[in-house]
C-alpha cells in the first residue's frame, strides 16, 4: 500500500445490511492482520451508524485473535444508546465466525469547555532529522537480507522520523522513551472521521516497540513474537494527518512476557491532539 487512494479504500467498509459491514485486508510481511488496519475500519464502520454531528473522542479495543490476511473481515455494529450529547457503540469483528476483535466507541457534539494540555518536548524538528529508511540504508550493503525484512514491514505509505535511532535498529539498552515524528505522505482532503480513522491506523505503529528499549541486548538475539492485546485512543482536538504530528511514547512497565505503552500526539505548534495507550505481548520463541 503506498497511496493514500489505497489506504482510504481499505479504511472504507463495504455495507452489507444495516449495521453489518465488510472489510479487506492490508497485506503485511508478517502474515498476520495488522492491528492498525482493524482499529481503523471498526471506527469506520461505527462512524456509519452515528448521527453526522457526532465527532468520535474515544475508543477502546481488544484484540481476540490473529486476523488471517486472505479472508475478509467482518464488521457488527451495537447500537448501544444514542443520548443527546453522546452517543456509544460496540464494534465486533468476526473472521470464519469467530471474533477476533471488539471496540467501544464513543462519539460526542462539538461543545464548549475548559482546555488545558501538557507542553510538548522540546526535540528537533522533522526537517533536521532522517527518515527511519533514511536511517536504515546503511544496512543495505551490511545486511541485505535484514534490509529487505524491513523494506517489506514498512508501510510505505506514511513517513516517520524518529528523533533518535529508529528502535528496530537500536541494539543497545535505554529508558523506554521515544520521539517519532509521522505524516501521510500524500496531501489528501478528507473530513475529520476519516483523519481519526487514519490516525487509528498509524497509532499502532512503534507503541509496542517502545517496550522493548530497555531490553534491546537481550531481545536482538532472540526471536520474538510480539502481538497487540488492547489499544485504546482518545481524540482531543483537530489535526491533519498530512501534516507533521510528533508521538511522544513513553513504556512504564513491562511484565509476564507483556509490555505497557503511552502516548501523546501533537501537531507542530504544539498543540495536543490525541493520547493513546496499547498493552502487548512480546514472548521469545523457545
Amino acid at each position: 500500500m503506498i497511496t493514500s487512494e489505497e489506504l482510504i479504500n481499505l479504511l472504507t467498509l463495504k455495507r452489507k445490511g444495516e449495521n453489518h459491514f465488510e472489510g479487506q485486508n492490508y497485506k503485511t510481511a508478517w502474515g498476520r492482520v495488522f492491528g492498525g488496519q482493524v482499529l481503523g475500519q471498526s471506527l469506520h464502520a461505527a462512524y456509519q451508524t452515528v448521527p453526522k454531528d457526532r465527532i468520535a473522542h474515544s475508543m477502546h479495543g481488544y484484540f481476540i485473535l490473529g486476523g488471517d490476511i486472505n479472508v475478509p473481515i467482518d464488521y457488527h455494529v451495537d447500537t448501544i444508546r444514542d443520548g443527546r450529547s453522546f452517543t456509544t457503540r460496540r464494534v465486533v469483528a468476526f473472521q470464519n465466525g469467530k471474533a477476533i476483535f471488539n471496540m467501544a466507541a464513543s462519539f460526542h457534539i462539538n461543545e464548549k469547555g475548559e482546555s488545558h494540555q501538557i507542553n510538548m518536548p522540546n526535540v528537533l524538528t522533522p526537517d533536521l532529522l532522517l527518515t527511519d529508511i533514511q536511517q536504515a540504508e546503511r544496512l543495505h550493503h551490511k545486511d541485505p537480507e535484514r534490509f529487505l525484512r524491513i523494506m517489506k514491514a514498512h508501510p510505505q505509505i506514511f513517513e516517520f522520523k524518529p528523533v533518535d535511532k529508529a528502535i528496530y535498529l537500536q541494539t543497545q539498552n535505554s529508558a523506554p522513551f521515544a520521539h517519532i515524528w509521522f505524516r501521510i505522505k500524500e496531501k489528501i482532503q478528507v473530513d475529520l472521521s476519516f483523519q481519526h480513522q487514519i490516525l487509528a491506523f498509524a497509532s499502532d505503529y512503534s507503541l509496542l516497540l517502545t517496550a522493548t528499549l530497555p531490553h534491546r541486548e537481550n531481545l536482538n538475539n532472540s526471536k520474538m513474537y510480539y502481538a497487540s492485546l488492547d489499544h485504546a485512543l482518545w481524540f482531543h482536538r483537530e489535526y491533519k494527518i498530512d501534516d507533521w504530528l510528533l508521538y511522544v511514547i513513553e513504556s512504564p512497565s513491562a511484565s509476564n512476557a507483556r509490555g505497557f505503552s503511552r502516548g501523546s500526539i501533537f501537531n507542530k505548534k504544539g498543540i495536543m491532539v490525541a493520547s493513546v495507550t496499547q498493552e502487548g505481548l512480546m514472548r521469545k520463541h523457545i
